[in-house]
């Protein structure tokens, strides 16, 4: 093999690295590392347990938002409605627990079922009604908004939190800690630990079920998926409706951890969610994704948010700061598919 070969031969090699999943979760990986040195410098309270505490409470949350919505968007598709569903979900659970005095585990069924059912309504209109995903999603984002403050205002006559104050066991569900009980040391909240179980069924449905191979089938080539024999409008339909699963378990674990159901809290929190997806190297073209570079890109968000507010910078410029590096993961995306 000539010079020119070899030389031709690792610059290939070099593409390949560039172009694989791999590279993309270790630049996330690496950028996580950076952003917590950075602040650890700059910061003599930034890696204090309590703080440290602190971001991990705040990724649970985002994080298994982010969860779901990695699916859709591998299907090339968008969920707006996240965050308000993730809301709607927290306020039936604590009707069904404080109002109806139902026991904590049908509760905590009732908020994840309401969750599945607004993702497959939102499946059912997408894939049977043919309405785009970005106008479906909103729709439903609104619908969820409005019945988060209808629920309340039914029952007491205003537009109030649902408090579980008579249920001082489902507090403990994300605020206690199975490990600090073993080890007083670590602290760790059982939030997280829900995090990273629902991490690990994430991952188990994306790389091992039909449906998350499906996933990745019509996010690739929606129309040769249908084409092959697949039944597409069904299998978007379970999609959507195992991203409201996630969104009616994060709903579950933030008004475990307030100890109280939010009417107006879920607003904002599905653009973090898709933040987290996309920094995470998951492709909005659809195709591609994982569940480790969205964990990934939910700790970036997190880290970076409470960084900031460490130093005093103002909520707007955090936005403004996440946006551009939304936009720049955006555009790394892009660079790949291009070299591709």
């Amino acid at each position: 093999m000539t010079t020119a070969d070899t030389s031709a031969t690792t610059k290939t090699a070099r593409r390949s690295i560039f172009r694989s999943e791999a590279a993309q979760k270790l630049l996330a990986f690496a950028a996580l590392i950076v952003i917590f040195a950075f602040f650890s410098i700059v910061s003599p309270f930034f890696m204090t347990r309590d703080n440290v505490i602190g971001i991990l409470l705040a990724t649970a949350v985002n994080g298994v938002l982010a969860l779901g919505v990695t699916f859709v968007i591998i299907t090339a598709g968008i969920d707006l409605s996240v965050g308000t569903v993730m809301t709607f979900s927290a306020m039936t659970t604590a009707v069904a627990i404080s109002v109806a005095g139902l026991p904590i585990p049908l509760g905590i069924l009732v908020g994840l079922l309401t969750g599945m059912a607004a993702g497959a309504v939102s499946g059912l209109v997408i894939s049977r009604m043919q309405i785009p995903p970005f106008v479906a999603t909103l729709g439903m984002m609104m619908i969820a908004r409005g019945l988060a403050l209808v629920i309340p205002a039914a029952i007491f006559g205003s537009v109030r939190p649902i408090y579980f104050n008579d249920a001082p066991l489902f507090t403990k569900i994300t605020m206690g800690s199975v490990i600090g009980s073993v080890f007083p040391a670590f602290p760790i909240p059982n939030a997280v630990l829900i995090l990273f179980g629902a991490a690990l069924v994430a991952a188990f449905i994306l790389g091992k079920t039909v449906l998350g191979r499906y996933a990745i089938a019509i996010g690739s080539n929606e129309e040769a998926t249908r084409l092959s024999g697949v039944n597409v409008a069904n299998w978007k339909t379970a999609i959507y409706a195992l991203c409201g699963l996630f969104s009616g378990l994060a709903g579950v674990v933030i008004a475990s951890r307030l100890n109280s159901a939010q009417p107006g809290l879920g607003a904002g929190y599905e653009l973090d969610a898709i933040a987290a997806v996309v920094i995470g190297g998951t492709s909005l073209s659809g195709g591609e994704g994982t569940i480790l570079g969205t964990l990934i890109g939910a700790f970036i968000i997190s880290t970076l948010t409470n960084g900031l507010r460490i130093l005093g910078v103002p909520q707007e410029w955090q936005m403004v700061i996440t946006g551009v590096i939304v936009i720049l993961a955006v555009y790394l995306d892009i660079l790949r598919r291009r070299a591709r």
